[in-house]
């Protein structure tokens, strides 16, 4: 379901990167079915309460079927294949916090595995230690439940369970001891005159309790329709996905909608149904909303995630924003990357704080503004385990003889943060922490090197690192890189805040859209510690990972949108598409889908923050945004086709556009915004200075 705590799916493997998600379309078996999944991550874990259904003797071995991707069915909500092996047909659905299980077998005997040891994890000996606890009892002829506590990236993470089925259990096989207090397996048996047995199964989970689970259970599925659960499930996703329609071809539809699919599976709300859950400290709280998110990939998110909840489901946006307080009321600070409401400290930067500025600023949040104004002031300035605050101050950046590693991006992204801690100041008239936030703001100048034209580290005596291999590639971690997945000539662009600030550091428009263009056109060959994210590219730009989800844009700066057109049109065209290979990297919960959503769109939000959106080309023949409040805003294009790809002119509800930019209040307002494109540049449209986006 949409923002649902079960995520039930197939696995085909669990273990190292390939099964982050548990499922790699290219393999050809399946090994069982589990109810906790990420979406599109770096990392792994989760994959928590395995199902399998088999025939056939019970054995200690891994139980696994071939599977043919002609008979397998995925639609939002709803999964189905064909198990060939043991002659078992398997189909699930959900609620937000339960699976309804139904196993069709073709004989009148049949097996189920529950596993507690399972687990999607980096190696074998993670998985090893993976499990630190498990407790299985089956409470009657029809109830199993229990308990698992794992060790991960998601750090100590409790999982509860209660499975209810319809048929009762014939008998069960204890394929570890009954009284292991870890990585327990069982087998049941279920058993009929017929031919044939439909066996269904549902399951509740919850991170407080047993009488959690069993609460979302009865709560979410009390009966034993399972084409009602389906329903339903269909209903709420048909609801979500009917934000936007579109007029296109059957491939864009399917992109496009897919895309809108994956930015709605997560974040996950992990709240029990009378709103308890488990929190950053393993406490158990109650949230009044009965909504407590998690699945926080903020480094990534907050580019265009966010800004895309803001003007569809506003309501989900400021629930997203409560979690994160209540995470800095337990923590005593912001959450970098939470995982199961747990703290991972993944990535770099502060980025809860765009997305709450942004909630904010657009009027989304309205409540309790002093408290998140002080969660990001502190957040800014109280040295945690992603912050070294002292060294920022002291410096005006982060020393990379200090630090170690990704020194500058570290600085270009606190920068940001610190510009939308500058703008909740002045909302608030706080002179004083106004001028602070703004001075630090911009710190990204400390590290701008004129001679190479690119951001580059620097010590604590004020010298440049050298070597400097302007092509290589450091990544988190990387001891003595200074950047993140990416190397200087991908960072070079990360001041979202002051684009114009960046163009006067690189000599004005004309150099600046020159530098633009040697990024899109030079050798795509980098060096160093490359990454998986690092893919995508068009010269040194690559779209398969965030830092530069926005560089795009940039050419409407310099007055020269139509090179934002062409380029927006080509990443686009060739790096998306209706495909299993349709992303050209990891999807990073959502946000690789919420730029192309944008994209075709015809705008994005340079800097997540402003409430100002950049215009790029429409790719769509129509496309209609049904807003919370009632109205429509409307993007519509005149002859546009695959040649045709530049604006030549626009018209907003009947009247002249001579702006490369919406503000958030010209889409809420809602009208008729009418693109007429053309084969050829208007070099004109958005050249004026006073047309070009503002900066806030």
């Amino acid at each position: 379901m949409p923002f649902g705590l079960v995520q039930v799916s197939p696995d085909t493997g669990n273990i190292g990167w390939r099964y982050c998600s548990g499922y790699c379309y290219e393999d050809t078996n399946i090994i069982g079915f589990s109810h906790t999944h990420l979406s599109g991550t770096g990392w792994m874990d989760l994959g928590d309460i395995r199902l399998m259904p088999f025939t056939g003797q019970v054995r200690q071995e891994q139980y696994r079927s071939h599977f043919s991707h002609a008979d397998e069915q995925s639609n939002p909500g709803y999964y189905s294949v064909l198990l060939p092996d043991y002659g078992v047909k398997a189909e699930m659905t959900a609620t937000p916090r339960c699976a309804y299980h139904r196993y069709t077998f073709a004989t009148n005997t049949a097996n189920l595995l529950i596993d507690l040891q399972f687990g999607i994890v980096p190696d074998q000996k993670a998985l090893d230690m993976h499990v630190i606890q498990t407790e299985v009892k089956v409470e009657n002829p029809r109830t199993v439940s229990g308990s698992m506590v794992t060790k991960g990236w998601a750090g100590e993470k409790h999982v509860n369970f209660v499975i209810q089925f319809k048929q009762p259990i014939a008998e069960v096989t204890w394929l570890t001891p009954s009284n292991a207090m870890k990585n327990q397996k069982i087998v049941l048996t279920f058993q009929n005159n017929r031919q044939d047995m439909v066996l269904d199964a549902k399951v509740g989970i919850s991170t407080v309790d047993i009488d959690g689970a069993r609460r979302n259970l009865t709560t979410e599925i009390p009966g034993w329709h399972f084409e009602r659960v389906k329903l339903a499930a269909r209903k709420q996703w048909d609801r979500y996905l009917a934000a936007i329609q579109i007029d296109g071809s059957q491939m864009e539809k399917e992109t496009f909608y897919t895309a809108l699919y994956h930015t709605l599976v997560v974040p996950n709300n992990i709240a029990d149904v009378d709103g308890r859950y488990r929190g950053v400290d393993n406490r158990v709280y109650v949230s009044k909303s009965k909504t407590y998110y998690s699945t926080f990939s903020l480094w990534d998110v907050h580019r265009a995630v966010n800004p895309l909840y803001t003007i569809l489901w506003p309501e989900r946006d400021r629930e997203i924003v409560e979690t994160m307080l209540a995470h800095f009321d337990a923590s005593g600070y912001l959450p970098v990357w939470t995982l199961w409401g747990h703290e991972n400290n993944c990535m770099i930067g502060n980025h809860a704080i765009p997305i709450i500025a942004d909630a904010y600023l657009k009027g989304v949040c309205k409540n309790e503004i002093e408290h998140a104004f002080a969660a990001m002031k502190i957040s800014s300035t109280v040295n945690h385990p992603k912050s070294q605050w002292d060294l920022y101050m002291t410096y005006g950046y982060l020393p990379a003889d200090r630090v170690k590693e990704e020194s500058v991006s570290r600085t270009l992204e606190s920068a940001v943060d610190d510009w939308c801690v500058a703008q909740m100041a002045k909302l608030l008239g706080r002179k004083g922490d106004y001028a602070l936030f703004q001075t630090r703001s911009q710190f990204y100048r400390n590290l701008y090197d004129a001679s190479t034209g690119l951001m580059r580290g620097k010590t604590a005596d004020g010298k440049w690192v050298t070597p400097f291999d302007q092509l290589k590639i450091s990544h988190a971690g990387d001891v003595g890189g200074d950047y993140t997945e990416g190397n200087a000539w991908q960072y070079v662009w990360q001041v979202q805040q002051y684009p114009y600030g960046l163009i006067q550091l690189m000599g004005g428009d004309e150099t600046f859209a020159a530098k633009l263009d040697k990024l899109f056109s030079m050798d795509s060959k980098v060096s160093g510690a490359v990454t998986l994210d690092v893919t995508g590219m068009i010269g040194q730009y690559d779209q398969g990972n965030e830092p530069v989800h926005h560089v795009a844009y940039l050419y409407d700066y310099a007055g020269k949108s139509w090179k934002t057109q062409e380029r927006v049109h080509q990443i686009v065209t060739t790096l998306y598409d209706n495909t299993p290979a349709g992303l050209c990297g990891n999807d990073d919960c959502g946000q690789m889908s919420a730029w192309y959503l944008f994209s075709v769109l015809g705008f994005y939000p340079v800097n997540p923050a402003a409430g100002i959106y950049a215009l790029g080309t429409p790719l769509l023949r129509k496309a209609t945004m049904n807003l919370p409040n009632g109205r429509t805003f409307t993007i519509e294009t005149v002859k546009q086709s695959t040649n045709d790809i530049y604006i030549d002119h626009i018209e907003f509800n009947g009247k002249p556009w001579f702006k490369t930019y919406l503000r958030n209040q010209d889409i809420i307002n809602g009208g008729l915004f009418k693109c007429y494109m053309a084969a050829k540049p208007n070099f004109e449209f958005g050249q004026s200075a006073a047309n070009r986006p503002p900066e806030e």
